[in-house]
């Protein structure tokens, strides 16, 4: 099979495996949103008089022949291939002859990149917001299911406050919900067509873009066609950027549901489904997947830098550079999925010990408490602070349900206000679900029948 810039000559073996790298590999899991723009191109060119409405059909009738190969497992993209374009392509060419020749009219595969990887990114995108909603909505209901649970709250690792674990819970949901709210702000990014920009200069032919952008579903065309190259790279590090912040906020969580799991802690208990044994020490259950969490984040942040490194000191126009932003944006795309299913799946079995979390308390914990009733019965608070923490053996605390009890203001640990967290989560989610809607009933109009992107 040719190559889509092949000129009558062989390339070298050692650098065509350098420059093609896992392209061949990755773009697997593209084919569906390549079919997808290659149709939406191709009824294009059939509006405008550039295809025949004979070779219109035969395009078509390819292009889903190629998704059901690839949706069987029998869609193959060799090495040779050097991409998924180039295998469709080729492809097309036996399945439908010289029609399949006519598909790149108008196109280059800098464009149908950018328009490939756009659509599953705007895809993944969605799937993101939605599981990452559901981990919000998993870890309220565990706020709210353990809101009156007291539990020492600690800084520098020492018992510091009265808290609860519904406070706990809360403040990485709500965490979260912006993190998941910072994912919803990116889709304008997302959600604007760079097909038709060719090499990023257009071409001389009457292309109509806010066709094909209406087809698959865009809201709008990446107007500038030199700014759809300069995008490369650039939009997904925005969503990498995100799977980051995520990462973090997770990571955070494992490490502290690790500690508290502890026999020393002992106010969580992970079940053994969860955990994974020594193969030596017959009484270990450790919490590896909660430990490879922070690491797993690490990468993740590593593969949002490496896309950044990679596209900072690039020149306008093309640049083959950018072919190794999409192995790393992939890897971050499923590890932070990954991540996020087992933060919901260790949450949802997490069992909390009410009597270990109260004798974990002792009065050292009151001290702040004993100070401000000092502060009102008179005393100024620097003073009430140096009575308490000179005799501390004077003040031997209170029930911590009380002390719970006694924090009204907004957000503490006896006032969470979870439903203004709700709140916000139903706005995302149902903003997303329109979101998804608009996209599924496009594509599926497009394509005759739904197609699985991701």
């Amino acid at each position: 099979m040719s190559k889509l810039w092949s000129k009558g000559y062989e390339m070298d073996a050692l650098m065509e495996e350098f420059t093609v790298g896992e392209d061949y590999i990755l773009d697997k899991r593209l084919i569906p949103s390549d079919v997808l723009g290659s149709l939406a191109h191709a009824v294009m060119l059939g509006n405008v008089g550039l295809l025949k409405p004979s070779e219109e059909k035969s395009l078509r009738k390819g292009l889903l022949l190629i998704l059901e190969e690839h949706e069987k497992g029998e869609f193959v993209i060799n090495r040779s291939d050097e991409d998924g374009h180039t295998a469709i392509e080729n492809r097309l060419v036996d399945l439908v002859g010289d029609a399949g020749k006519r598909i790149h009219l108008g196109r280059s595969r800098n464009d149908q990149v950018l328009t490939v990887t756009r659509i599953w990114m705007r895809q993944y995108l969605l799937n993101l917001i939605d599981a990452g909603a559901s981990l919000v909505s998993d870890l309220l209901e565990f706020a709210e299911k353990n809101k009156n649970i007291p539990m020492p709250g600690r800084t520098h690792m020492q018992p510091a406050m009265p808290s609860s674990v519904g406070l706990w819970a809360g403040g990485f949901a709500e965490q979260l919900l912006d993190d998941v709210k910072g994912a919803a702000s990116l889709y304008f990014r997302f959600d604007q067509s760079p097909l038709g920009s060719a090499a990023g200069y257009g071409t001389p032919l009457p292309l109509d873009r806010e066709k094909t952008a209406e087809l698959l579903g865009f809201s709008k065309v990446q107007v500038n066609v030199a700014y759809c190259g300069l995008s490369r790279g650039k939009i997904e590090s925005t969503l990498l950027d995100t799977l980051d912040q995520i990462a973090l906020t997770l990571s955070k969580m494992a490490q502290d549901l690790i500690l508290f799991s502890m026999p020393e802690f002992g106010w969580f208990t992970l079940p053994q489904e969860l955990c994974t044994g020594s193969s030596i020490m017959p009484q270990k259950r450790n919490p590896d997947g909660l430990e490879l969490m922070r690491a797993r984040s690490a990468s993740v942040g590593a593969w949002a830098q490496q896309v950044k490194a990679v596209i900072r000191s690039l020149p306008s126009g093309y640049n083959r550079d950018f072919q190794d932003t999409k192995g790393p944006l992939m890897k971050a795309a499923d590890t932070a999925m990954q991540m996020i299913g087992v933060s919901s799946l260790t949450i949802s079995k997490l069992s909390v010990n009410h009597e270990r979390l109260l004798e974990s308390f002792n009065p050292g914990v009151f001290a702040t408490d004993a100070a401000i009733v000092l502060v009102a019965e008179g005393e100024t608070f620097r003073d009430a602070y140096r009575e308490v923490g000179t005799h501390p053996e004077r003040y031997t605390g209170k029930d911590p349900h009380s002390a719970i009890k006694d924090r009204t203001s907004t957000g503490t640990a006896g006032n969470l206000r979870l439903d203004l967290a709700v709140e916000e989560l139903e706005k995302v989610v149902s903003e997303n679900e329109h979101r998804q809607r608009k996209v599924s009933l496009a594509l599926e109009k497009l394509a005759g029948r739904r197609v699985d992107i991701i």
